[in-house]
């Protein structure tokens, strides 16, 4: 019987509960089992025979986990990365990785020097739609694929922007965060848009606001243009009238293909709407990887593009307040008026806010990939 594979969880609490109920799937399966917790603050429901410990150093030096999953901060997360990797452990390292290409290039030399494995929180990537639909592509099922785009509409309250010291921020202690929606929430759809095709980024532009006192934005238009000519078109908000989760279209010369973020459901052109069986988490991905070799979801190569797009836009001016009739305030839940319809019209005619009839305004820059 093999053996479950040892993983320590680095950042419990918050989104690292999500991990935690994760490995205890794992743990009935005997895949891997939880042995060590590590969070400078103290841990909310912490199992009674898992340790907890303040100090991930401390953590790695007594356990000697085989994976360590990283879910902190992203201006935090080179520096983790280092310490777990130089222990000998693999790494399941959150999203955003990190911020900037310098910072990328870096993540993979600690990853080669110490000959580990590192995936990447992108659970888009573990998409076996997305790999479908790659197939179609590479068969000239869809023609020639013109265009890629993403809309995204879900909500964030008062209390959501209020969950830690660097919520809502661009940067903090003179390091980047940019807590905003492309680079946290909707990371996922900006990170499968990208991976629908294999070409690199060349141009970014952003059209992007916010309706509550933050630094960033929580409604945008993103439009990447790709070394191949295919534009991929962004179009979300954290203040949507109404629930859409990131629905994507492949535009193409023979028709259209659409797919469902979470669900898997694929339809392409002339076929019907299907679920796509087969994902696995990228946790259980990583375990299976050690265990027989077989190749990453999400190794940093696969997500060199996303960094690219996120570095792009820290040149980029801060996003406009939007006030007064166009927002609706809810206790503390805010709705753009019309940003449903709109993100919508963005995704279809591969336009920014700004190219489009809206009733408020929003921020546009046009920025490099190239730097």
């Amino acid at each position: 019987m093999t053996r479950a594979a040892t993983v320590a969880l680095v950042g419990a609490n918050g989104h690292g509960l999500h991990h935690r109920r994760v490995l205890a799937g794992l743990a009935e399966r005997g895949v891997a089992r939880l042995v060590a917790l590590a969070d400078p603050a103290p841990v909310v429901d912490a199992p009674a025979d898992v340790p907890v410990f303040a100090d991930h150093r401390a953590m790695l030096e007594r356990i000697r986990p085989d994976v360590v999953i990283v879910c902190t901060p992203p201006h935090t997360h080179l520096d983790l990365a280092r310490d777990v990797l130089r222990s000998g452990s693999d790494l399941l390292l959150e999203k955003p990785p990190v911020l900037d290409r310098h910072e990328h290039d870096a993540l993979v030399a600690a990853r080669d020097a110490a000959r580990r494995a590192v995936q990447i929180g992108f659970q888009a990537l573990a998409s076996p739609a997305l790999g479908r639909l790659r197939a179609a592509i590479a068969s000239d099922a869809l023609g020639t694929v013109r265009q890629v785009s993403v809309v995204g509409a879900w909500q964030r309250d008062d209390a959501y922007w209020g969950r830690s010291a660097w919520s809502g921020r661009r940067s903090i202690g003179g390091r980047p965060t940019l807590d905003g929606a492309l680079a946290n929430p909707f990371a996922h759809a900006v990170m499968q848009a990208l991976a629908v095709v294999d070409a690199e980024p060349v141009g970014v532009e952003v059209s992007w606001l916010r309706v509550r006192p933050i630094e960033v934005e929580d409604t945008a238009t993103l439009r990447v243009t790709l070394a191949d000519g295919v534009r991929v078109l962004v179009a979300v908000t954290l203040a949507g009238e109404e629930f859409v989760d990131g629905d994507l279209t492949v535009y193409g010369s023979h028709g259209r293909a659409e797919l469902t973020f979470r669900d898997d459901v694929l339809r392409l052109p002339g076929g019907a709407v299907e679920p796509v069986p087969g994902r696995v988490t990228l946790l259980e991905n990583l375990v299976e990887h050690r265990r027989t070799g077989v190749p990453l979801l999400a190794p940093p190569e696969r997500t060199a593009g996303f960094t690219a797009v996120i570095e792009a836009l820290r040149t980029a001016p801060g996003p406009v307040e939007v006030a007064g009739d166009a927002v609706a305030v809810d206790g503390g839940t805010r709705t753009l008026r019309g940003v449903n319809a709109a993100l919508r019209r963005c995704a279809a005619d591969g336009a920014l806010f700004d190219e489009i009839p809206v009733p408020w305004s929003a921020t546009v820059r046009a920025v490099s990939a190239n730097g």
